[in-house]
């Protein structure tokens, strides 16, 4: 069973208690200030965008085949069969082709952090398996629910047909970028609400993989060596593990 979320525009007040729980689970600081940028940054994981009455949340969309996934020369970023696109910091290298590769523009880099930069994003809190995800928990409308994608297509299908007139008749999702595990349904076209409807609808990773070929082959060399280095580093310690373990 595929995981997965879906978030009603409709539905939505605005209270950004996604907002908070999200950054409490991440140990970020939340504060007004911070609750009144309505974009994703290396300190804010999602982010509830105001449009006039209406409301839409900004976050990573987990895509089905994942662009940003299909770039990471060491694999810090994976999709998993549970649904997630998760991040695994330690194998990061900093290359920050997932930012470039990303068509949601969601990956977020801690610049701030001197010594260790990673990137930020949402992980639809993969560390609680088989849990609603924490945005879907505190929601107070069921704007935001997780479940399995099928289920939740089926969800927003049965909202728009008991409440004709009240959404645009689409849900984004199910096919932008060949699909992802963050479905949205709305009361106007999607454009009007932030979320960008020039995706294309098929699968990224061979799109982005074909921009790289142009690549001039000194960017391509420096990552290989990138990846040389970070493989030597951790064999390093490894080896001193190893020793230390006789």
């Amino acid at each position: 069973m595929a995981r997965a979320i879906l978030y009603d525009s409709v539905l939505c007040v605005g209270c950004r208690q996604c907002e908070a729980t999200c950054s409490e689970r991440w140990k970020l600081p939340y504060s007004e200030k911070v609750a009144a940028e309505e974009y994703t940054s290396a300190h804010k994981v999602t982010a509830v965008r105001t449009f006039g009455e209406r409301f839409s949340r900004k976050l990573c969309m987990h895509c089905i085949d994942p662009a940003c996934a299909s770039v990471c020369p060491v694999a810090a970023l994976q999709k998993t069969a549970a649904g997630p696109v998760i991040y695994l910091e330690d194998r990061c290298m900093g290359c920050r082709y997932c930012m470039t590769a990303c068509p949601f523009q969601v990956p977020s880099y801690t610049w701030n952090e001197i010594l260790a930069p990673k990137v930020s994003k949402c992980d639809m809190c993969s560390d609680r398996p088989g849990k609603p995800t924490r945005c879907s928990e505190i929601c107070p409308v069921e704007a935001t629910i997780t479940g399995d994608r099928e289920e939740l297509i089926d969800i927003a299908k049965k909202r728009m047909k008991e409440s004709p007139g009240t959404y645009y008749p689409a849900i984004y999702g199910i096919q932008e970028a060949g699909g992802t595990s963050v479905l949205v349904v709305s009361a106007v076209p999607f454009d009007q609400i932030g979320y960008n409807v020039q995706v294309p609808k098929e699968a990224l990773p061979l799109t982005t993989w074909a921009a790289l070929q142009h690549i001039p082959n000194i960017v391509v060399s420096g990552s290989v060596l990138m990846g040389g280095i970070y493989w030597l580093n951790n064999r390093k310690e490894d080896v001193a593990r190893e020793e230390g373990e006789k």
